[in-house]
């Protein structure tokens, strides 16, 4: 290589880094955290590094995050004199010590309704659900001791979650985790609140405080959003005061008859197609409220082929299992009893009939009878297939009518999808390896974060070709004006800064990738058009 030159990596990160930029975050993390005097890098630039990292989709660990900057162009993207070897583990360790001081999910919000206000972003419907992260390794509760010596005394400082053993979402049913609960905007995707929770969390249990304590620093009006979890009388008493539209768990015995004894002739068809719904009021737990029972056709034609393989395997296995009860010999009538209750007691669908217990001519007990189908309760399971209950204390259809329900419902699955996208294999976190818990719990927050840029990045990019009016080529090469922000990330591979002689020149910046630049920030656009 020649004397003075030097080529850095800049791909699509230069897109991230442009709308951390307009978020404000480094800003807004050095007020709240401090600068310590004669620091190369500040707390903020240490974060803004890990969304890098983060949103880097290279799927390499924190512990070799240094390597992640060796190629990359680190001083453009981070600030004069901040080089690879100042990100080292030591430095990340603390500031996310003193993240976790601080208050993550307070420091989260802050950020986020920054956010907010800058993207003029509605809050009018906020969606809530939770899911578990697996982790290798043991954890311990203690902040590093050289950090933890130069803290303030707090009578309030943050509990650590517990890393443990619980419910897996992730199927890892052998590995210990945490739990990461989120809501997000229904407008764009957002991530405005996230909060880690230990490994045995109960959504139930928890769902109904973290909706309160959310609206309550949100301090605006919005509509909580959740699943069958926040549906409980405890829930229910603490959101009084709350607007919110849940799933009814069919557990409860209104909602199972409901739905049991409903004619298809009473649905009314939606203007979503493949739904229909009935609407009726419940006073479930003294709370007047809207329900409406919904209809999928999509989801009933696939309950029903579940249901066919339900009873087909019960009908098989009860058969087996009969017939080899009925070849023993019991020592008392009693002993035979009890041995056909044991598999009574797990049928569903089906009912042992005509039973006879005959005494064998050696004084033993042989038990003989029929397997038949259970119709009447077949028939019910067959009625309730594809078939939901919705349920929000909105009482004005005017305002909040059932297909907007419904709507609204449908668009949970936006949260769903932010979890999807922080488990995506190609995401750092995927595999978590901290030394303590409370980083395991930071990481989580840090994880919001990249959500919150990739989910801003990409509302504003497809907000501003609608505007424009126009599109750009999907991995198809058809136009479209929904193109995602990952699609947008692999078209940026391969632009280079070339340095020379301090002169920083952009290498690769196609015509096409100008035009797509355009429908960016003017932060992200300065990364690679290198004005001022």
């Amino acid at each position: 290589m020649l004397q003075g030159i030097e080529i850095k990596n800049l791909n699509h990160l230069g897109i991230v880094a442009g709308i951390i930029d307009e978020l404000d975050i480094v800003n807004i993390i050095n007020q709240e955290l401090g600068v310590e005097e004669q620091e190369i890098v500040n707390s903020g630039e240490i974060v803004k590094a890990i969304i890098l990292n983060g949103l880097g989709f290279v799927s390499q660990p924190l512990y070799l995050f240094p390597k992640f900057f060796e190629d990359k162009a680190t001083e453009h993207l981070l600030g004069t004199g901040i080089l690879p070897e100042h990100l080292n583990e030591h430095k990340i360790g603390r500031v996310m010590d003193k993240l976790h001081q601080y208050g993550l999910s307070k420091l989260f919000l802050l950020i986020a309704l920054a956010a907010i206000k800058k993207y003029q972003i509605k809050v009018n419907f906020s969606h809530l659900d939770s899911s578990s992260f697996s982790v290798h390794g043991q954890y311990n509760q203690a902040l590093s001791p050289q950090l933890e010596s130069q803290l303030p005394e707090s009578e309030g400082e943050p509990i650590p979650i517990t890393i443990t053993y619980g419910y897996s979402k992730d199927r890892r049913p052998d590995l210990k985790q945490f739990i990461l609960d989120l809501i997000v905007t229904g407008d764009g995707n957002i991530p405005i609140f996230i909060e880690a929770a230990s490994g045995n969390q109960s959504d139930k249990k928890v769902f109904g405080h973290l909706a309160k304590n959310y609206q309550k620093q949100l301090k605006m009006e919005t509509t909580i959003v959740g699943d069958s979890a926040l549906y409980s009388k405890d829930n229910l008493e603490l959101l009084e005061q709350i607007q919110w539209l849940t799933r009814v768990p069919l557990s409860i015995n209104e909602a199972k008859n409901l739905l049991s004894n409903l004619q298809d002739s009473e649905f009314t068809n939606s203007k979503i197609p493949g739904y229909s719904w009935v609407e009726r009021e419940s006073n479930y737990a003294g709370i007047r409220q809207r329900w409406l029972v919904v209809k999928s056709d999509a989801r009933r034609k696939s309950d029903l082929a579940s249901l066919e393989k339900k009873i087909g395997k019960e009908s098989e296995s009860t058969q087996k299992k009969f017939t080899k009860l009925s070849q023993q010999k019991f020592k008392s009538e009693s002993e035979a009893e009890l041995n056909l209750k044991l598999i009574q007691g797990k049928l569903k669908f089906h009912s042992i009939d005509e039973i006879k217990i005959t005494e064998n001519q050696d004084k033993t007990y042989q038990i003989a009878g029929i397997i038949q189908a259970n119709n009447d309760v077949i028939e019910a399971y067959k009625n309730r297939a594809g078939k939901f209950i919705i349920a929000t204390n909105r009482l004005e259809r005017e305002s909040f009518s059932c297909d907007e329900m419904l709507l609204k419902y449908k668009e949970q699955q936006h949260v769903e999808r932010g979890f999807a996208f922080l488990k995506d294999p190609l995401f750092f976190a995927d595999s978590v390896f901290l030394k303590s818990s409370r980083r395991i719990e930071t990481m989580g927050m840090l994880m919001g974060l990249c959500l919150m840029v990739y989910s801003l990045g990409q509302r504003e990019v497809r907000r501003q070709l609608n505007k424009a009016q126009t599109a750009i080529p999907n991995q198809l090469g058809q136009l479209t004006n929904r193109p995602t922000l990952r699609w947008i990330f692999q078209c940026f591979q391969g632009i280079h800064l070339f340095v020379h002689q301090g002169i920083k020149q952009v290498v690769n910046l196609t015509t096409e990738r100008q035009l797509t630049l355009k429908f960016f920030p003017k932060s992200s656009q300065q990364y690679y058009l290198l004005s001022g």
